[in-house]
């Protein structure tokens, strides 16, 4: 049978079935079981390697021509990309396990003992674009926190998704743990998302990751509870108290080490008391690699600068553009990120500390950074070995989300034959 000829609503009814007796299975799995699936995945992995960037190939033949380089870069898989992988799964191994965490324990005054634990949340579907890396990341991370998972691949990665989905099985099979706890969908029949954002019986929870357009549906459409992680147009502000040097480097970084990335900046907002030394420094930097375009004021300044449009100030670019905003002082700035951040990842570069202080508290973002580069918004770098997406809302989960964000947690209570009067 095809994959075009799957019914959607029976294949995701099949897929949810079978994760939701897997996650049951996971429940009880040892530390040991899990970590030895992780790292047998990554020697699939590597020993696939060849396949993959086969498989790989024939993705990005498919949208050669048709989708920008930024889009490319984030598809394409090499051998140093396959390690990657390879190595983000062994060092998920490494981190300790987050289910039955305590939480919390108290005494009541009847006897009773109350524990709340981590517990994981059950079954998750993981719906993402271009990034074939993503489903070994997002299979790990669930695997390790006791969660089956359904991974809905962009239909230009399906080929990369499906061998990166038989190295996680080979590596829970060879754990001796459900091989249907790491499923994908295997048709690209657009219906089998709006079946499985509608599939509460079987998923607890779903969380994509992609564009602004993916994330809005799966807000829209899901009757699941979502995660959501919604575009990163990124701000990193030159306060009059910075280094210029410096921060020309951090944002050279921030924008240009990968265009296509959600923690790149795409804003770059300028005290006016600095902006005569800091936008010609800034495009020294940057113009030759990438296309400014600031508000009149920046342009007045330095003529490589383009003049930006209204839409500039609130566009996740995605590729070698950024916005160029001068700003009257700190405050000004603030108000200014506030109003036109995806509330991702923000930063200062200021040599004044209480300016900073200001910034970080003031900025209401999931990451708010002092002289760092916004791409070190990443779960990798945070320590978490790797993460699932950055949530851009407040509630159970905010920023990089890696193991801990993928549990929950429950009550355990012990008595002692006391009853409620």
């Amino acid at each position: 049978m095809t994959d075009q000829a799957l019914d959607p609503q029976i294949h995701i009814h099949e897929l949810g079935q079978r994760a939701r007796k897997a996650a049951r299975g996971l429940v009880s799995a040892s530390t040991d079981a899990k970590n030895a699936a992780l790292r047998e995945a990554a020697k699939a992995l590597r020993s696939a390697s060849a396949e993959l960037i086969e498989a790989n190939g024939r993705d990005v033949a498919s949208v050669a021509g048709k989708k920008p380089d930024s889009f490319i870069d984030r598809l394409r898989l090499d051998e140093e990309r396959i390690e990657g992988m390879a190595k983000a799964l062994e060092e998920i191994a490494e981190l300790p396990d987050p289910v039955g965490r305590s939480l919390a324990t108290f005494d009541r005054p009847n006897g009773l003992k109350i524990e709340r634990v981590a517990v994981p949340i059950g079954v998750i579907g993981m719906i993402y674009e271009s990034r074939p890396n993503v489903g070994a990341d997002a299979s790990a991370l669930c695997l390790k926190s006791g969660n089956a998972v359904i991974l809905r691949g962009g239909s230009e990665s399906r080929h990369s998704t499906r061998v990166i989905v038989e190295c996680m099985q080979a590596g829970l099979e060879a754990a001796g743990l459900p091989r249907d706890a790491v499923q994908t969908v295997q048709t690209t029949d657009r219906a089998a998302v709006a079946a499985l954002l509608k599939a509460d019986k079987f998923v607890d929870l779903v969380i994509p990751r992609g564009g602004r357009g993916l994330v809005e549906l799966v807000r829209d459409q899901a009757s699941v509870p979502t995660l959501l992680h919604l575009d990163g147009n990124c701000h990193s502000y030159i306060h009059e108290a910075a280094d210029v040097t410096k921060a020309v480097d951090v944002i050279r970084n921030a924008k240009l080490r990968r265009t296509g990335v959600c923690g790149a900046t795409e804003s770059i907002v300028i005290d006016r008391s600095i902006a005569g030394k800091a936008v010609p420094a800034l495009a020294d930097a940057m113009a030759a690699d990438c296309e400014l375009r600031g508000d009149a004021e920046a342009v007045a300044i330095d003529a490589r600068i383009a003049l930006a449009s209204e839409e500039d100030w609130d566009t996740e670019y995605l590729g070698p553009i950024a916005s160029v905003k001068i700003v009257d002082g700190l405050d000004e700035a603030i108000a200014w990120v506030e109003d036109h951040s995806s509330h991702h990842t923000d930063a200062i570069l200021t040599e004044d500390d209480e300016a900073a202080r200001r910034f970080l508290l003031g900025v209401d973002s999931a990451v708010v950074m002092h002289n760092a580069s916004t791409q070190f918004s990443d779960g990798g770098e945070f320590g978490m070995g790797a993460e699932i997406g950055i949530a851009t809302g407040k509630m159970h989960a905010r920023g990089p989300v890696g193991l801990e964000q993928l549990c929950s947690f429950k009550y355990l209570v012990h008595g002692s034959g006391q009853t409620r009067p």
